[in-house]
């Protein structure tokens, strides 16, 4: 009985890690998703990976952002072109699962441009909506 009880604890341990490591390639796949889509200059592709919702938030230099929409209009205003946006790289620092549908991600980013290169900190909230992780809080200064 104490071998049964020991392989179903294992069996559930494995499944259990196995979710978590799948559920976090899937936001390492978003991230990298995220930064091809920068460079690529497609502003369109890149906030597919916010929840496309009024309840999306923003925080930035200037501010607090409420919604998918203000938050990428506020995108096109800040990087017009692909000039402007440069070649955007992550250096991620930390994931952490808060539940079965969220995680927080801590990391850095790069922005090289001819312009002048731009580099800060990030703190992301992802959600598993739809059985897809997307970013429902971003801070980045």
């Amino acid at each position: 009985m104490k071998r049964f009880i020991f392989l179903a604890c294992a069996v559930l341990f494995f499944s259990v890690t196995q979710a978590q490591s799948e559920d976090e390639l899937a936001i390492r796949n978003t991230l990298n998703e995220q930064m091809n889509a920068w460079n690529s200059g497609d502003l369109d592709r890149f906030m597919q990976t916010y929840w496309q919702s009024d309840s999306l938030m923003f925080i930035g230099k200037s501010g607090v952002t409420c919604g998918w929409q203000h938050t990428f209009d506020n995108y096109k205003k800040s990087y017009p072109d692909t000039v402007a946006m440069g070649k955007l790289d992550f250096t991620i620092i930390g994931i952490k699962r808060l539940s079965v549908i969220y995680f927080h991600v801590v990391g850095k980013w790069n922005l090289t441009r001819t312009a002048g290169d731009l580099s800060g900190h990030f703190t992301l909230i992802f959600r598993k909506i739809k059985n897809k992780w997307v970013i429902i809080s971003d801070h980045s200064s």
